[in-house]
C-alpha cells in the first residue's frame, strides 16, 4: 500500500488513523486498554535497516528503485500520538489510540499497532474480568506460557499455516524470514484516503495498445491506466453508480501491483 501511496505521489498527504474496536470481549460491556508501552516503543525505534530494504527488494524487484531511497528515510517523527491512560476502562468505537501523521507512514504501522494493542487489551480485559468475579481477597497467578501461540504469536501463525497448506502471507517479515509468497490485498484505511478519482495522478501509468487494435490503426498510441478503467465502466449496465473513491483506490493499488491485483471487496448483509 505504501508502493501505491508513493507511486501516485500523495505518500505525503496528512492523514488521522484511529484505533478502536467495534465490540467488547467474552461478551462483556467494557474493556482495558493494554498495550501502549509497547506502541511507544516501537514507534520510537521505527525505521527500516539497509537489510531491511535489501530484503523487500528482492522479492519485489519490479519496483521503481528511488521507491527505496523514500523507504529508507522513513521513520515516526513526523507522527503525533493521541491515548487513553493504560490501564482505563474502554468502549466500543471510542479511540483507545490516534495517530496523525504521513498516510503512508501511518499506513506502515497500522497492523502492527493493531497487534500491539488488540491482544494486550483482550489479556489485561480477561484478567480484570477474573479479579472482579474472585474479589480481591484471593491471589491469582498466570501460567499461560504453555498455552500461547508460540514465542512470537503472529509469525508462528503464519509459517505454520503455510506448512498446513496455505499459499502465501500477508506478514511481510514471516514471507521473508521463512520464503513463504508475499500476498495480500489493501486496508479500508488505504481505500478511505483516496475520495475521488481527482486525487489519482492520470499519469503514473501508461498502458500502450495492443497490436492491430482500433487504438493503434488510429494512431492513439498511450492511454493512462485510469482511462482505461473508466472505459471499461462505461461498457458496465451501472458502473456509472460506482462509488469514485473506492474505485480511486483500486485504480492505483493496481498500478502499483500491475501482475498481482487483489482488491478488498466488503461483503453485505441484506
Amino acid at each position: 500500500m505504501t508502493y501505491a501511496y508513493w507511486k501516485n505521489n500523495h505518500a505525503q498527504q496528512n492523514a488521522c488513523f484511529d484505533l478502536f474496536f467495534r465490540k467488547c470481549p467474552f461478551k462483556g460491556e467494557y474493556a482495558v486498554f493494554g498495550g501502549l508501552d509497547d506502541v511507544l516503543r516501537f514507534l520510537n525505534t521505527f525505521g527500516y535497516s539497509k537489510q531491511d530494504i535489501d530484503n523487500l527488494r528482492g522479492k519485489f524487484p519490479s519496483w521503481d528503485e528511488k521507491f527505496w531511497e523514500y523507504l529508507s528515510g522513513i521513520n515516526g517523527n513526523e507522527l503525533t500520538v493521541y491515548s487513553q491512560k493504560e490501564g482505563s476502562i474502554c468502549f466500543p468505537r471510542i479511540p483507545l489510540l490516534r495517530i496523525e501523521g504521513p498516510v503512508a507512514v501511518c499506513q506502515l504501522i497500522e497492523t502492527t499497532l493493531l497487534n500491539l494493542v488488540n491482544y494486550a487489551s483482550l489479556v489485561t480485559t480477561n484478567a480484570c474480568r477474573i479479579r472482579r468475579a474472585v474479589g480481591d481477597d484471593k491471589s491469582l497467578l498466570e501460567f499461560g506460557l504453555r498455552r500461547a501461540q508460540g514465542p512470537d504469536g503472529a509469525m508462528s501463525a503464519s509459517k505454520y499455516a503455510y506448512i498446513g497448506g496455505f499459499n502465501g502471507t500477508s506478514n511481510v517479515q514471516a514471507g521473508i524470514l521463512n520464503n513463504i509468497p508475499i500476498k495480500g490485498t489493501h486496508a479500508h484505511s488505504f481505500v478511505s484516503s483516496f475520495p475521488g478519482l481527482d486525487v489519482l495522478d492520470k499519469d503514473c501509468l501508461t498502458v500502450l495498445p495492443a497490436k492491430d487494435s482500433d487504438d493503434t490503426k488510429n494512431d492513439k498510441q498511450t492511454k493512462t491506466f485510469m482511462d482505461l478503467v473508466l472505459e471499461y465502466r462505461n461498457k458496465l449496465d451501472k458502473g456509472k453508480t460506482t462509488n469514485e473513491g473506492e474505485l480511486a483506490a483500486f485504480i492505483a493499488y493496481a498500478v502499483a501491483f500491475p501482475s498481482g491485483f487483489l482488491a478488498l471487496v466488503d461483503t453485505t448483509i441484506h
